[in-house]
């Protein structure tokens, strides 16, 4: 479906500020979700967050790099159902070192400052997803696609 300013506005803001998302990964063997800390860049093509290497998601990570990131604005209540939003992200998962890591850490750390020590633990990972499509859903059930490469 065709954006519209309002949905942008909408997925932006959901990207901006939540805080958490559901991670899905997959080794072939069937799905496995955990909750990440996030964040992303402004025109939201890249995705930004921390798993120590010793994770369950980062061995799945190593098998398939394709993964997808849900962020939404639910309350658990019955108005969900027509005011919730979510947002699903789907790209390729990859550690980021040297300066791209730099920059990238510093977005992180921006909207997750009490994270640092996490950050900077020696087994951990920040890893990048390189966006492919979002697609939002929100009014109940009005779904509209972001492409953003192959």
């Amino acid at each position: 479906m065709n954006d519209t300013a309002d949905d942008r506005r909408v997925l932006d803001e959901l990207c901006a500020g939540q805080h958490l998302a559901v991670l899905a990964t997959d080794t072939g063997t069937g799905p496995y979700t955990n909750l990440v800390a996030f964040a992303a860049t402004p025109d939201l093509h890249q995705f930004y967050f921390i798993t120590p290497r010793s994770t369950r998601k980062w061995t799945h990570l190593e098998y398939n790099h394709q993964v997808a990131l849900l962020i939404d604005d639910r309350h658990n209540t019955v108005a969900d159902f027509s005011q919730a939003a979510a947002a699903t992200v789907l790209g390729a998962a990859e550690e980021l070192q040297g300066a791209a890591k730099q920059s990238a850490l510093d977005l992180y750390l921006g909207k997750h400052p009490n994270l640092a020590e996490f950050a900077g633990a020696p087994g951990c990972a920040l890893l990048r997803i390189q966006v492919n499509k979002i697609y939002l859903v929100n009014r109940f059930q009005h779904v509209t696609e972001y492409g953003f490469g192959s």
